[in-house]
């Protein structure tokens, strides 16, 4: 659901222009400050700006900082070290041998400098590592020598490096003083060193300690920020002592989840632990002692598969974990007990020597992504498996020449913007890359309309697609034109930024997005954007569970002053708080909300209750009524761990049963840690009401009901088109089986998409077989973003990226992919010998102009079955395949269409073949000239033209007299350029004279031909010149020997 986007943004400590500033600036100050002992260096990234005057106090003899002046700038040359980011989001510090840059993410500066002094270095080593403390407060520099340096980050509120300043004559521009407006002013200053004697291995901050991984003697230590009650500020704890570790190994790797509470290790015998903490109460000697439980889940079996990355993503709760070998394997954690077994391995784009090493890997904050960095370019993966975008592809020597490190190796990256950007450094190069990437709204929204309208956000503007009301052929164009951008408004976006949430109407006319507060919305037809007039009605509250629209009328779920409610906006009315339509105070904080029928809302709380609303509209008023709710307790155990909710009413209910009845017959479908559950009602034997729990699916990264998009996925059933040519059985729908996937379901599991067809067969009882209904897989090899159902399409996205010699930058963009499903679904309908389904669809879908040619690729796919016995991109598990399959396709093809359409499906299916696949399918077909005299029969000279190939192939592999097979095939030529010149076809003319050509190359053939047909006279004593041919000399087309 990500994909890199446009050209990256480059940021430096010192620009090329901006050391010369400095060495200026710095002589004047040595002659006037001889004996200042602090300074403070800033920059910006990419502009030339003013230093600020910010200091920086010594407070260690050994780590005196020193001017600026007083040495080279070598400093500013060094290639950066070590990235890390807050967890806030808005500071990151990056490190170079020896000095420190605290960073402001928004707008992208450096707010403060340091640089250690050569004493310092000597001493203590140079810098290796960067720790940051979660909130922010406290830095810390690991050095070679094995000191941790510490500083503490202060923030003046009151005084700004940067602020943007307005000329008195723009009266317009005259902005009041607002913080967002500017960038705060940040001072390091220096609290203390520690010496660990033991070695360091690794060092990860915690809110609350540093933990340290020591080399002698393997253990592990928690150095607290602040000593505790009794005045201790050190724990210790020997690996030698932890029974279920692995003896004489030493801690290597440690990566710390704030949200799971969880560690984990990896030693240096490639083993991997999740492992948790806690203190134990003092001992006698008054220091407290620390217990770890851990359990280890990879255990490789030789020296490849030992560990060497790990990563968390905790709202999918997996680990993973990179080998030597360059595999990187991913495991599902199910609870705290050490049930984690593997997922899935993750599909790599190139070969181990050609990625080299990986230096890190990083799962977004949704955990819909991870990327991964290697010595010699990076890559990217949905969070169930999809490969995505990477720099494998582009041409490295051209990138090299550009100076363009971010493609030819990357050694640290970091996450920024909620994930609309990241971070990326390379060791051999002192500049930062800022990447903007582009992902699905359904990351931060997930919402039916986002599905369907594929609707992708990135962090300066939505993107949405527009072909599902143009026709049919535009729509599977791919161009880039089906794409309509809008930027944010630069004003919600500066005030607010990151964007978090995005969300679009059914009808796709309106796009509302929300930030870290408020909300502002978008007109699709105007181009208008519309946002609270007023900063403190916009910063009141802030959007809590999701958005949806019904109909102009946006419907969200928020949080302000320690409240939570629904509220109604009109995006015909401006935004304040007089413009509130309607609000409904909910007693705990939105979960997720969404639309379910026509006037239905579903929210779901996090005090584990799914309500149910109906939406209220009379005359020019609206409001929500509350007529029911089901409580899930000792369902759902962690109910902010679910994605979505939707619910399936039966059909009598729908159409005439009482709305406040709804929960009691409602079956649950919802998507929680990546599995996609069916709760469905029954009655127990006092008569409670309960639910039976099922897995349908795993490893899901969305689903899509079908049920839920009826109105903007389909026209009304009376107005869609049909085929005027169709045969009874297509155009009359007497069959009890009425598929037409208006019901279906469908599933993206990381490879493939699946579907069932009717979700009615999902809700029957199994009986005592655990396993439900058999889904059926399409494979896709790009990322599929939304099914248009309407138009027999998946949509998705595939990454691409653009080089040219003229230009000295790489442009990331995404492509549009378009597949048909059709012929999946009704291949898995007839190997079921379920001839009525199939037809349905074809009844549904027939009015698609390109579905004769979906038609086709079910025949190619049946017929590359039946020749090599397996299923060619196809892992669809039927009990009828190849030669059995392949007769019953043919005799369905003929009865679903009208017989030319039928025979033209077969010549174009024949001339996309190998030679060797024309037996098995003549098999069981009529001779190729029986075919070919029925085309004629029916007038379709072009699909006659085209068995005139068939007739030549089966000439040169048959055993018998050649001579009047040769005839034969002449003789067929020469009617069907009769044929075709009595209609003035002069193109297949021109066709089927390039193939008497190719029959003859001496052109005797051809000019008997013009002769018989009478299109030029022979006389005696004047041959007959090809080139005077009045056939017009058209390029074959259709036709190739």
């Amino acid at each position: 659901m990500y994909w890199p986007n446009g050209v990256p943004r480059v940021y430096a400590v010192n620009g090329p222009e901006i050391q010369k500033q400095q060495k200026r600036q710095q002589q004047e100050e040595e002659e006037t400050e001889q004996d200042d002992n602090r300074t403070e260096t800033t920059a910006e990234s990419a502009d030339e700006r003013k230093q600020s005057n910010g200091l920086l106090q010594h407070k260690h003899r050994e780590i005196a900082i020193q001017h600026a002046g007083d040495a080279d700038d070598a400093w500013a040359d060094e290639p950066i070290a070590g990235l890390c980011v807050s967890k806030s989001g808005a500071l990151f510090a990056t490190m170079t041998r020896s000095s420190l840059a605290i960073w402001q993410t928004k707008p992208t500066a450096v707010v403060a400098a340091i640089k250690r002094s050569h004493v310092s270095i000597t001493n203590y080593g140079p810098n290796v590592a960067l720790l940051l403390r979660p909130d922010s407060g406290i830095i810390v520099v690991q050095t070679l020598e094995g000191y941790l340096i510490t500083y503490s980050i202060a923030t003046d509120a009151h005084s700004h490096v940067y602020q943007q300043l307005f000329l008195q004559s723009h009266p317009r521009r005259n902005l009041p003083s607002n913080d967002s407006h500017a960038i705060r002013e940040i001072s390091l200053r220096f609290r203390v060193a520690i010496k660990v004697d033991a070695g360091i291995s690794k060092a990860v901050a915690l809110d609350n300690e540093l933990m340290v991984a020591t080399t002698k003697p393997a253990a592990i230590q928690l150095i607290r920020w602040t000593p505790d009650s009794s005045g201790n500020q050190t724990s210790t704890e020997l690996l030698s002592r932890i029974s279920w570790l692995s003896k004489k190994s030493l801690v290597v790797e440690m990566v710390y989840d704030r949200a799971m509470n969880l560690l984990l290790w990896v030693t240096s015998d490639g083993r991997v632990y999740a492992v948790q903490y806690s203190y134990r109460e003092a001992d006698e000697s008054g220091s407290s002692k620390v217990n770890f439980t851990g359990h280890r889940f990879h255990n490789p079996e030789n020296d490849g598969q030992r560990a060497l990355q790990v990563a968390v993503n905790a709202r999918f709760s997996l680990f993973a974990v990179s080998c030597v070998n360059g595999e990187i394997c991913v495991y599902a954690a199910r609870d705290y007990s050490g049930n984690i077994p593997l997922s899935h391995k993750l599909q790599m784009p190139a070969s181990a020597a050609t990625m080299g090493k990986i230096s890190f890997m990083s799962y977004s904050y949704d955990g819909y992504c991870l990327f991964a960095g290697y010595e010699n370019g990076w890559t990217t993966w949905s969070v169930f498996g999809k490969p995505g975008g990477t720099s494998f592809t582009a041409e490295k020597s051209l990138a090299e020449s550009n100076g363009e490190t971010w493609l030819t190796g990357v050694s640290m990256g970091a996450w920024i913007g909620g994930g609309s950007d990241i971070l990326l450094a390379s060791s051999k190069d002192k500049r930062i890359w800022l990447l903007e990437v582009a992902r699905s709204a359904l990351t931060g929204c997930f919402s039916s309309a986002n599905l369907a309208r594929a609707l992708l956000q990135t962090g300066t503007e939505i993107i949405l697609y527009r072909g599902h009301d143009l026709p049919d052929l535009t729509t599977i164009s791919g161009k880039d034109s089906l794409w309509h951008h809008a930027q944010y408004p630069p004003g919600y976006l500066h005030a607010q930024w990151p964007i978090r949430t995005c969300c679009v109407s059914q009808d796709g006319r309106y796009v509302a997005v929300a930030g870290r507060r408020g909300l502002a919305h978008y007109s699709v037809h105007s181009n208008r954007w519309k946002t609270f007039d007023d900063p403190k009605v916009e910063n009141s509250f802030a959007i809590q569970g999701g958005m949806c629209w019904y109909g102009h009328i946006l419907i969200v779920a928020v949080e302000g002053d320690s409240s939570y409610e629904l509220r109604m906006y009109s995006r015909e009315l401006p935004l304040n708080n007089s413009s509130i339509l309607y609000s409904e105070p909910l007693p705990a904080p939105a979960v997720f909300i969404g639309p379910s029928g026509e006037d239905s809302l579903l929210v779901y709380t996090y005090d584990n209750i799914l309500y149910h609303y109906v939406i209220n509209a009379v005359g020019t008023r609206i409001s929500l009524v509350q007529v029911g709710q089901i409580t899930f307790n000792g369902i759902v155990r962690a109910p902010a761990r679910v994605r979505a909710i939707s619910w399936i009413l039966p059909e009598d209910q729908l159409r005439d049963g009482d709305p406040s009845q709804d929960v009691a017959v409602a079956s649950v479908l919802f998507l929680v840690d990546g599995k996609l559950v069916l709760l469905q009602p029954s009655v127990s034997p006092n008569g409670a009401l309960k639910y039976d729990m099922r897995v349908v699916a795993h490893d899901v990264e969305y689903y899509i009901l079908m049920r839920d998009q009826l109105s903007f996925n389909f026209a009304p059933p009376n107005d869609e088109p049909s085929s005027g040519g169709q045969t009874p059985e297509i155009t009359v729908n007497n069959s009890p089986s009425d598929i037409s996937l208006r019901d279906s379901l469908w599933v993206f599991g990381g490879k493939d998409l699946f579907v069932w067809s009717d979700m009615q067969d999902i809700l029957r009882p199994t009986g005592r077989s655990v396993e439900g209904p058999k889904n059926l897989p399409i494979p896709t090899d790009f990322y599929p973003i939304s099914i248009l159902l309407n138009k027999g399409i998946v949509l998705g996205i595939e990454p691409e990226i653009t080089q040219r010699r003229d230009v000295t930058f790489t442009l990331q963009r995404f492509a549009i992919r378009t597949q048909l499903f059709l012929p999946y679904v009704l291949q898995h309908n007839l190997s079921y010998f379920d001839t009525p389904s199939a037809l349905s669809i074809c009844h549904h879908f027939s009015h698609l102009s390109y579905f004769p040619h979906a038609l086709e690729i079910l025949l190619h796919h049946v017929l590359d079955e039946a020749v090599d016995d397996h299923s060619i991109g196809n892992s669809i598990e039927t009990p009828v395949k190849g030669k059995q399959l392949l007769p019953g396709v043919l005799a369905f093809l003929q009865a679903a269409n009208p017989p030319e359409l039928y025979l033209d499906i077969l010549v174009q299916c024949i001339r996309k073949t190998e030679l060797r696949s024309w037996r098995t399918l003549f098999a069981y077909l009529p001779p190729p000239n029986e075919l070919f005299e029925q085309a004629l029969k029916f007038n379709s000279l072009k699909t006659a033209g085209g068995y005139l190939l068939v007739l030549q192939a089966f000439d040169d592999t048959d055993d018998g007299d050649s001579g009047d097979s040769f005839d034969k095939i002449e003789d067929s030529a020469v009617r069907l350029l009769r044929l075709a010149s009595q209609r003035g076809d002069w193109e297949l003319c021109g066709e089927i004279a390039q193939f008497l050509i190719a029959l003859d190359g001496s052109g005797r053939v051809l000019k008997r031909a013009v002769v018989r047909v009478g299109l030029r006279r022979e006389g005696p004593g004047s041959p007959v010149d090809v080139d005077d041919c009045p056939i017009p000399r058209f390029a074959m087309l259709d036709i190739s020997p």
